[in-house]
Parts: structure tokens; C-alpha cells; sequence
């Protein structure tokens, strides 16, 4: 963009007359507006994608759909820490991580991470991993190992599928309301994210009072989404289970933030509704229960919602959420986060601009690399 405004205007530079005057100027108006917007992409994000959901607020409309077979119990466990692990620890932000039984190189790689930071700005950070039952009798041996040695895994009563992933999105919900309402922030965040816990909390400590305990649904907001009438595809939701042409606006479910509030009257709104058959995706139907509970989404540009977005030191410094990392990545990515002073407010600023820019390019022309 500050490229292209430049190149508009060097082979002008060298007329005469009253434009060739005018012409320098506009051209560095240009250029400094385009370093400008470079430097503050994030907040330009923001502000449209609010406006646009402000713009849509009183159009939408999406009840949760109804099923005739009742859900399983999502608030009974197989495999938990203490009852009192949250009395103890006290946590005011729990993460709870969404995790395949299979993924034990995903879950270890967190742990040597993000996972391991259990204190932030003097505030307790806990985080969990939430997984269902395995098939496979080895596996879930290896289960019961994990869950005693690192005492860090809850396992709801249900068969761990992508089918079930909204019963696994329940059981999360139903954990942290019975045994952990110290916690004032909850995240929610699949087992290949890169988490930033210390970017969270700058984010909510600037943005609100952190003892408010206000409805607060955080995330990377998905807006005016389709439903899936191709019966070919795991999405699938017929216009039987769901008439509107359009769901909800909501939060991505790679990751996400609830206030204590917002998860209590979320979780109330779906343990009053009955599931949808099929089940929809997961985040579409904690949409569709925070709008049925009177919570809207919040967007926030710091979160990503797709592929991720390219690595860069500072710019990975300030983001919160970064979708689709390896485990091998994410040892790497944290280890060079870390490996020396953090950024400055300019550095910060300048790579995250490039970060975001690197990254729709990427989803414009088809790459991996996309926001």
C-alpha cells in the first residue's frame, strides 16, 4: 500500500508548474495515511466488523433448534483433578483446552508453553484439558495414566467424535460451573492454538475493569454464516432443524473468553433447550445459546479464527489466539517469543500491522497463511 502511493507519485516529482507543488504533498499524505492504517489495522478490524454487527443485530434471528431424543448428561466425568483443585488454586482466568484423546503430543507441547503460566500480572491462570471417551481400550489406559500423573485432564461421559464436539463444548461449560466459580474468565481453546494468556489479560485489563463482572462472550466474530444444506458434508444442518437463512453472530471456536456471568446464563440457556439433530458445529450452537441468553459477541482482532496468521516475533507477542500450530511449532514459537526482551509499543504496532496484511493477502490468493 505505502509501496504503491510512492511509485503513484516519484515520476512526477519533476514537472513544473502549481501541481507539481500540490503533488508531494498529497503524495506524503498518502503514504503517511497508509503507515498510519499499517500501524492501527487491528483497530480498523474492529471497528468495521462492530459496525456491521451492530448493523445486524435486530435482522438476525435463530432460536436453538429442537431434537427429539434427549442429550447425555454432559456434567457427569469419568476422569477430573480434585473437586477443590479451583478452591485451592483459586484461578482467575481458567483455560479449558479441547483436546482429541489421541493428541497427547499436542497437549504435552501446551504444557511446556502456554500452559504452563500460572501467573500472569500477579492474577492465577489454570489451565485444563477437556476430553471424551476413546474407543480404543489402549488409549484410554494411557488416559488414566495421564490424568494421574498430571492430574490436568477432565473426561466428560461421552464418545470423544467430531460429532460430539457440542457435547463436548457442554461438558466444558458444565465443569467450570460446578467446580470452578472462582474463576472470573473462562477460555475455551482447541488443542492446536498457540494461547497467549499475558496478551488476554493486558486486552481485558485495558479494555474493562477486571473485577467487572459484566457478560463478556470474546473471540473472533463470525458474521451472518449460512447453515450447511449439503448433505454430503460434516456441517449438515437441514432447513427442518434450522429455517433461518442465517445463524447468529458468534465467536469461532478455536478460541474464546467468557465472563463468569456470560458462561452461567449461556450454559442455564442450553441446559434449557434441547440439542439440535444433527448437532451443529459447536460454536455455531454457543451462538446460538448466548443469543438466546441476551449475551452478544464482542470481537476482538487479537484472536484468529482461521488459518494462521504468519509468524513474527512481536506481532505473535500481541496476539492472544493463533490457529493451526504443530506441536513442534508451538515449542519453537514460544521459545522465540521468549527469547529476549519484549517488543516495544512501535515494533509491536509495526508487525502486527505487517502480520495482518501477510495474512489477508494469504487468504485472498489461497495460501495456508490467511487470517
Amino acid at each position: 500500500m505505502l509501496a504503491r502511493a510512492l511509485w503513484g507519485c516519484k515520476p512526477r516529482f519533476g514537472k513544473r508548474g502549481g501541481r507539481a507543488g500540490v503533488l508531494p504533498v498529497l503524495c506524503a499524505a498518502a503514504a503517511g495515511a497508509a503507515l498510519l492504517a499499517l500501524f492501527f489495522l487491528d483497530y480498523i478490524e474492529w471497528w468495521v466488523t462492530s459496525m456491521r454487527m451492530n448493523a445486524a443485530v435486530e435482522s438476525q434471528a435463530g432460536a436453538i433448534p429442537q431434537q427429539s431424543a434427549p442429550p447425555s448428561r454432559p456434567e457427569e466425568f469419568l476422569l477430573m483433578p480434585s473437586p477443590l483443585v479451583c478452591q485451592r488454586a483459586k484461578p482467575y482466568l481458567i483455560i479449558m483446552v479441547t483436546s482429541a484423546p489421541a493428541n497427547q503430543r499436542a497437549r504435552q507441547a501446551i504444557r511446556d508453553t502456554w500452559g504452563g503460566e500460572v501467573e500472569v500480572s500477579r492474577l492465577r491462570v489454570m489451565t485444563l484439558f477437556m476430553v471424551g471417551v476413546s474407543s480404543d481400550p489402549g488409549l484410554s489406559k494411557l488416559l488414566i495414566e495421564e490424568a494421574r500423573e498430571r492430574m490436568d485432564l477432565v473426561q466428560g461421559r461421552f464418545v470423544d467424535t467430531y460429532s460430539n464436539l457440542t457435547l463436548k463444548t457442554l461438558s466444558m461449560l458444565g465443569w467450570a460451573r460446578r467446580f470452578c466459580p472462582q474463576a472470573h474468565f473462562m477460555a475455551k481453546v482447541d488443542d492446536d492454538v498457540l494461547f497467549n494468556p499475558s496478551a488476554l489479560l493486558h486486552f481485558l485489563n485495558k479494555s474493562r475493569n477486571p473485577y467487572e463482572q459484566g457478560d463478556l462472550y470474546l473471540g473472533r466474530v463470525h458474521l451472518r454464516v449460512a447453515p450447511d444444506r449439503d448433505p454430503d458434508s460434516k456441517h449438515y444442518l437441514p432447513s427442518g432443524a434450522y429455517p433461518p437463512s442465517v445463524f447468529p453472530d458468534y465467536c469461532s471456536g478455536t478460541a474464546y473468553v467468557l465472563s463468569r456471568s456470560a458462561l452461567l446464563k449461556i450454559a442455564l440457556a442450553a441446559s434449557a433447550s434441547p440439542l439440535s439433530t444433527p448437532l451443529p458445529p459447536e460454536d455455531v450452537y454457543m451462538g446460538l445459546c448466548a443469543r438466546t441468553a441476551g449475551v452478544l459477541p464482542s470481537h476482538c482482532p487479537l484472536f484468529s479464527g482461521g488459518p494462521r496468521v504468519p509468524f513474527g516475533r512481536c506481532c505473535y507477542q500481541a496476539m492472544v489466539s493463533i490457529h493451526h500450530v504443530m506441536p513442534r511449532e508451538m515449542l519453537q514459537y514460544w521459545a522465540d517469543i521468549h527469547s529476549s526482551e519484549p517488543c516495544s509499543w512501535l515494533s509491536q504496532r509495526a508487525s502486527l500491522g505487517v502480520c495482518k496484511v501477510r495474512a489477508m493477502l494469504g487468504d485472498v490468493l489461497g495460501l495456508e497463511q490467511g487470517l
